[in-house]
C-alpha cells in the first residue's frame, strides 16, 4: 500500500521518540529518517520499526517477533541434526585421552582411570637424585628436552636435579606419553 507525507511524518515522529529514549544512535537515526522520507509503501516504513519496540506509527501494524516454538532438547541429548555417536564412542561424559583400561598392562590409576606408565617413579627419582646432573632421570621418563637442558646446565648446578628427583619420588609425574608413573 502506498503512503503519503502524513504517514512519513508520523514515522519520523516515532523515530524521534526512539532516538530520545536512546534506542538508536545519531548515525542510525539520520539513516532511518532519510529512508522514511524516501519511503513509498507501508512495507518500506515497516522495515524501519521491525527491530524497535513501541511506539510505532499508528497506521503501522508490526507483527510480534516470532516466538520460539521448538522446545530445546533434553539436557545431555545431542542437538537436532546430530545422530547417535559412531560405534566405539562412549555416550556418557567426555572422552579422555591416553590408553583405555583394556590396554593397560601396568594397571590403571584409580583416580583418573588412565593407564599407568611402564616407567617407575622410584627408579626415575633415584636416577634423578644420583645422576640428575646428566638428566638421566628425565631421559628415563622420555622427557628428552628437559633432560638435555639438565645435561647442559649440569642439573642446574645440582639444585634442579635434587629438587626434580625429590618431586619424582614424592609426586611421581608422567612419562613422555602423559601416563602417570607407576609406584
Amino acid at each position: 500500500m502506498r503512503i503519503g507525507n502524513q504517514q512519513r511524518e508520523e514515522a519520523i515522529r516515532a523515530l524521534n521518540d526512539h532516538f530520545a529514549a536512546g534506542r538508536i544512535e545519531i548515525g542510525e537515526y539520520e539513516q532511518r529518517v532519510a529512508y522514511a522520507s524516501a519511503a513509498q509503501t507501508v512495507a518500506e516504513l515497516g522495515s524501519l520499526f521491525a527491530d524497535l519496540p513501541q511506539p510505532h506509527p499508528p497506521f503501522l501494524v508490526v507483527p510480534p517477533p516470532p516466538s520460539y516454538q521448538v522446545p530445546p532438547p533434553p539436557y545431555g541429548a545431542p542437538p537436532p541434526g546430530y545422530g547417535p555417536p559412531p560405534p566405539g564412542y562412549g555416550t556418557g561424559g567426555y572422552a579422555t585421552g591416553g590408553y583405555q583400561a583394556g590396554f593397560a598392562p601396568y594397571g590403571v590409576d584409580p583416580m583418573t582411570g588412565m593407564a599407568l606408565s611402564d616407567k617407575s617413579k622410584v627408579v626415575a627419582g633415584i636416577l634423578q637424585l644420583f645422576l640428575g646432573g646428566f638428566g638421566v632421570g628425565r631421559f628415563y621418563t622420555g622427557h628428552t628436552g628437559m633432560a638435555v637442558a639438565q645435561l647442559l646446565t649440569c642439573g642446574g648446578c645440582g639444585i634442579w636435579a635434587l629438587v626434580d628427583g625429590i618431586i619424582l619420588l614424592v609426586n611421581g609425574g608422567t612419562d613422555a606419553q602423559g601416563r602417570k608413573l607407576r609406584d
